[in-house]
């Protein structure tokens, strides 16, 4: 099969690629104003909001946003039912592209079923073991190189600005080498521009509009990678982007120059923006709970490493607790809050029927505070991740990197660039809040703070 011609939108009949409004009337749900539907409600507070829905018309509803009308199905059940499917009944491509069509077409996370397998396996030779230990190298001279600068001027700091910056950094440095330039300035204000209008209420170009920036952006990102392609063929980096470009299928052909561009765009907004959220959650989570704080600082100094001294791979295994607390903080705050696919065939779930075309959503931060599955779900718990508490829990209680045949490839990478920067962090910082001091966090599409999170460095030890 073609890795490069393959239309995903003709896996339905163009009739029912959106289901008709008048087929769903038979599901619970409110669809909210005119026109814009439920959106606004879901901008300003999508974990209330599908938490009111579902107390009021039950873990299947029908519901509007950004111009369709759909179904939310709740809860691990249904998060394994869409997500394990192994008779592609649910689409990926045709679910996420009422949002990223115009900004990251073609994505990873835009691919379905064969095709996807197939670029998934092509891409995964980016995140072996030797790769991986190449990463690690630069992440943590740079995650040292940042926590050097913090140590240097202890006080109140806006720790999300911070974060996006060193995340962005590292992601440019690991993905695309050391000697990237100052385009980078101009990489990240496209990201930026492409993230914000992936969820703009106005979904055309308009003059003035952030879809109009984001294509703008999407423009610019095609131009970056389309120059570099050739020139990596010709290298021998070890960055994701040099691998890429010399990535072959399992019928020995190359990437296509558009296909790098689609997979390096989507992977760079992936890997920095919900590495800033999770990160800046760890650290919130961590100031709010002193006796954790302390805890994963005894962990990290039983590594017996100096300051200078670089973190080996093999060491990563000796970092549980810190584990333990990051994956609790992508509990509470999922850095993907929800996931979208789009019905190729009539189904059953819940008791309804369902019709081909529908938009679907599942959603992790509702799921993460189900208390059947999580006792006092706000309440930060790291131990609700020791090897006991998870063996009999519902697989599909906890999935922050989604699941099934589109599990994120980058999960490792996360935990590796999580483990890195806490043993910085926590040898040489305190971190801490002003009493009385709690953040509004925006929730969607990725959670972050909305005043850029103030937290007052100290020096540790």
């Amino acid at each position: 099969m073609s890795m490069q011609t393959l239309d995903v939108a003709a896996i339905l009949p163009a009739q029912i690629r959106r289901a008709r409004r008048n087929t769903l009337a038979h599901i619970p749900g409110n669809e909210g104003w005119p026109l814009i539907g439920r959106t606004l409600n879901v901008l300003a507070d999508p974990k209330g909001e599908v938490e009111r829905m579902a107390a009021k018309y039950g873990p299947v509803y029908r519901t509007r946003m950004l111009g369709e009308t759909g179904v939310c199905l709740l809860g691990p059940e249904a998060n394994e039912f869409v997500l394990c499917d192994q008779t592609k009944l649910f689409s990926s491509a045709l679910g996420w592209g009422t949002l990223l069509d115009r900004l990251f077409p073609r994505g990873l996370m835009l691919l379905d079923f064969e095709e996807h397998r197939l670029h998934r396996r092509t891409i995964s030779v980016a995140f072996k073991a030797e790769s991986m230990k190449s990463y690690l190298t630069e992440l943590d001279a740079g995650i040292a190189a940042q926590v050097a600068r913090w140590r240097s001027r202890p006080g109140p700091t806006l720790i999300y600005p911070e974060i996006k910056q060193l995340t962005f950094d590292l992601a440019a440095t690991s993905f695309l080498g050391p000697d990237t330039g100052r385009e980078m300035d101009d990489v990240k204000c496209a990201i930026s521009d492409m993230v914000a209008a992936a969820v703009a209420p106005i979904r055309k170009p308009w003059p003035g509009t952030k879809m109009a920036r984001g294509v703008r952006a999407r423009a610019h990102i095609v131009g970056y990678f389309s120059a570099e392609v050739s020139r990596r063929r010709a290298l021998d980096g070890e960055d994701l982007f040099s691998q890429l470009c010399r990535a072959t299928d399992e019928n020995g052909a190359l990437l296509s120059t558009q296909d790098i561009i689609d997979h390096m765009s989507f992977m760079m907004t992936a890997a920095h923006d919900t590495l800033t959220s999770s990160l800046t959650s760890l650290v919130y989570f961590l100031a709010t709970n002193p006796q954790w704080q302390s805890a994963l600082r005894g962990e990290v100094t039983s590594l017996g490493l100096s300051a200078t001294q670089p973190l080996a791979y093999e060491k990563l295994a000796a970092l549980p607790q810190t584990e333990m607390a990051f994956k609790e903080a992508m509990r509470i705050l999922p850095p993907v809050p929800s996931v979208a696919r789009r019905a190729t065939r009539d189904f059953t779930f819940g008791g309804y029927t369902i019709p081909a075309g529908t938009l679907l959503g599942i959603n992790q931060l509702y799921t993460h505070h189900m208390t059947e599955h999580w006792p006092e779900p706000d309440r930060f718990d790291p131990t609700r991740f020791t090897d006991a508490a998870q063996r009999d829990r519902q697989r599909y209680a906890y999935l922050p990197f989604g699941g099934g045949a589109h599990m994120c490839l980058g999960q490792h990478f996360a935990y590796m660039q999580a483990k890195c920067f806490a043993r910085h962090f926590l040898q040489n910082l305190t971190v801490s809040l002003e009493p009385g001091y709690r953040p509004a966090w925006q929730m969607w599409p990725i959670p972050k703070p909305k005043d850029g999170l103030r937290v007052t460095l100290g020096l540790a030890g």
